[in-house]
């Protein structure tokens, strides 16, 4: 089994990469969509039925999918012998980031649905929240890339 981690490094951290760069991209896009439903949506009429349905393709269709990923492909990483040395912080804080994104992640979720039931937060609200995932970014890629 981790003969095979080995010689799939590079097509699994690729895979990472990628799937990453599709995960972020809709951490960022979603509560942006969040801040026009919750300003100009909530009559029920359009523009809110447009909000709702693009709201759902990108959690369901592209962000559930990638962050699946993501996490499968970082857990091959983590098993691949060599990479990561546990004796160092910036696995730890890695791996605090990418929990909290997962949380931020959940946290979308839900919010998705606060707002299908009129109950949702305002416009404000949802663009300073938008600020957590650059924060959790930041970690995460100093962490893997100054590996302090």
């Amino acid at each position: 089994m981790f003969d095979f981690l080995a010689l799939a490094y590079p097509w699994t951290k690729a895979l990472h990469v990628m799937a990453v760069i599709t995960w972020m991209a809709g951490i960022f896009y979603l509560p942006r969509l969040f801040v026009y439903h919750a300003e100009r949506g909530r009559s029920g009429q359009e523009p809110a039925q447009s909000f709702k349905i693009m709201e759902d393709k990108l959690l369901r269709l592209i962000m559930n999918p990638s962050m699946i990923v993501t996490w499968i492909a970082g857990l091959m990483l983590v098993l691949t012998p060599g990479i990561v040395d546990w004796t160092m912080i910036w696995p730890w804080t890695k791996a605090a980031g990418v929990l909290a994104m997962t949380w931020f992640h959940m946290w979308l979720a839900g919010q998705r649905r606060s707002l299908l039931a009129g109950q949702g937060l305002s416009g404000r609200s949802y663009r300073m929240m938008n600020e957590l995932p650059t924060l959790f970014m930041v970690v995460i890629v100093l962490s893997v890339i100054v590996k302090f």
